[in-house]
């Protein structure tokens, strides 16, 4: 149901409302009947990608209302008080279409925000959002004991002990929305399942807990064109009473630019990369070994690529389409440069350490990609990057005395992720950040701090099982097409020069009497310019003797 705006919109405690603002005339919304057990009601508005005014008072002040996509107020009932009113409009849109609920909480409920001294409200139950590309940045007032009407509410500066708002506890949730979904309805619909501590409970997924001694602000990993929702439940151990902010929402991306919004967040540049590396990796998975100098390009433009878009990221300020086009050319001379490596000097050792490594550093960031990234431990840099590269160095380690099948298994499992990563070019899908919150955390300096939860839904499963198809056909067809061949061709320099001192040696080898190659240029010179020639008449063309 949707209340068209303009005029009364009568509410029910608990209960969501739809209803179209415009920012014209505002919409009168109106509590009636409120028990006198409720001490306190936090009113609050959603609306996807449009900022909603909310207020007290028909001519809204800073101290009295709030302005955002997701803004909510607290009313501090007085004695016999029984009626709660607010006033809403969009800010600068007509049609906005937002949802609208009032949540009650009783004398022992603890106030979210009531201790506030940040922002403007006096009791201020929002939690405030900033996004960038790399993370998502929450944070919110800490909250007070709950008290009765007429009451004075409680110092928030009288102590520190169990009869002080230090006793208070936060839990942070997180809930992602369906992936690939941006419309209005299904934000409405799902919001609401983080607005109320038990739906919060039964639907969010428990990020962390914080004392009142820690800082009330958190930090996410950033999923451009993936809707999530955080709220924060404030826990009071002493009465064993929760309440709940006022939850807030993100795509981190913009829906109104014209290139590179919610509904296209890659760039034209991104797509083709990586759309030509998936060809080149799908040809690797099932072909690699056989084919070993295409083998050894497709790895050595990952590992030169990968460090090289490091190292210009970190120390130049060109844009992000310069870079990546650098990156394929530096990308293709490291491929060509381990190509020439093995053509000359045939250091196979060589080649399988870089293809090892690549290998390695896809299944260390695979390991933290899974919750045991998000453990305090890894927090610190130097104990991450001494774990990450143990792990990574693991793998050329285990299989240093067969080399074929590190080749095999390199070609499989990274040949079929170029392919994940093409996909994640068009659809959005978690895997992708197998890689790209390794890279996140190179080029961030800051990027510990956020935690690195992703969704895992039904498109992520489907993607998961064509990439384990994929890498698994893959190494099964090379390791039974190649069990009964040398383990790697020798490399044609060598080869060259063997046959070069047996032509030299050997006397009887027909091929030691071929003339120089001077010699052999010369003499086809000389059949061509006799094709142009004009041709002699026949007959006699000297002078008869007398």
């Amino acid at each position: 149901l949707i209340f068209l705006a303009a005029g009364l919109l009568e509410l029910s405690l608990g209960k969501f409302r739809n209803v179209l603002l415009n920012q014209t005339n505002s919409v009168e919304a109106v509590i009636r009947n409120i028990a006198s057990n409720v001490t306190v009601v936090i009113f609050q508005v959603h609306a996807q990608e449009n900022n909603v005014v909310i207020s007290f008072d028909k001519n809204p002040s800073v101290n009295t209302s709030g302005t955002g996509e997701d803004k909510g107020l607290v009313s501090i009932l007085r004695p016999q008080q029984s009626v709660c009113t607010w006033y809403l409009r969009s800010l600068n849109a007509n049609h906005v279409l937002s949802t609208a609920i009032s949540i009650p909480y009783m004398e022992k409920d603890p106030i979210p925000g009531g201790c506030n001294l940040e922002f403007d409200l006096e009791v201020d139950p929002n939690i405030y959002l900033d996004y960038t590309l790399v993370d998502v940045h929450i944070k919110f007032a800490p909250a007070n004991l709950g008290y009765a009407r007429g009451a004075n509410a409680p110092s928030c500066d009288s102590g520190t002990g169990q009869n002080s708002r230090w006793r208070l506890r936060y839990d942070v949730y997180q809930y992602f929305l369906p992936e690939n979904e941006l419309s209005e309805m299904v934000l409405m619909n799902h919001i609401r399942k983080m607005s109320e501590v038990h739906s919060i409970k039964a639907n969010g997924v428990k990020v962390l807990s914080l004392t009142t001694d820690d800082k009330t602000n958190v930090y996410f990993s950033s999923l451009p064109g993936q809707g999530v929702i955080y709220n924060v439940i404030v826990w009071d151990p002493l009465w064993n009473t929760s309440a709940a902010y006022v939850p807030v929402h993100t795509y981190a991306c913009s829906f109104s630019d014209l290139v590179d919004n919610c509904s296209s967040v890659s760039k034209l540049s991104t797509k083709i990369f990586f759309t030509a590396l998936a060809v080149l990796g799908l040809f690797t998975c099932f072909f690699g070994h056989r084919f070993w100098k295409t083998d050894l390009f497709f790895m050595g433009f990952i590992f030169t690529g990968f460090f090289f878009f490091v190292f210009i990221t970190r120390v130049t300020g060109l844009g992000y389409d310069v870079r990546l086009i650098l990156t394929a050319a530096a990308g293709i001379i490291g491929g060509l440069l381990l190509v020439a490596a093995w053509w000359r000097f045939g250091s196979v050792l060589l080649c399988m350490l870089i293809i090892g490594l690549v290998l390695g550093f896809l299944f260390s960031s695979a390991i933290f990609f899974t919750p045991l990234g998000d453990y305090k431990v890894f927090r610190d840099d130097v104990v991450f990057w001494v774990t990450f590269t143990c792990v990574a160095l693991m793998i050329p380690v285990l299989f240093f005395g067969c080399p074929r099948i590190l080749n095999i298994l390199a070609c499989g499992i990274v040949g079929s992720y170029s392919v994940v990563l093409a996909v994640a070019c068009y659809v959005f899908t978690s895997l992708a950040y197998v890689t790209l919150e390794l890279l996140r955390r190179i080029l961030n300096d800051s990027f510990s701090r956020a935690y690195t939860h992703v969704p895992f839904q039904t498109n992520d499963f489907i993607i998961l099982a064509v990439w384990a198809m994929l890498a698994v056909t893959g190494v099964t067809v090379q390791l039974r097409r190649e069990r009964s061949e040398v383990p790697f061709p020798p490399p044609p320099y060598l080869l060259w020069k063997r046959e070069r001192e047996r032509r030299s040696t050997n006397v009887l080898d027909p091929s030691h009497h071929i003339p120089p190659l001077r010699e052999r240029i010369h003499s086809k010179l000389l059949q061509i310019k006799e094709v142009f020639q004009k041709e002699q008449p026949a007959g006699e063309r000297t002078p008869l003797l007398l």
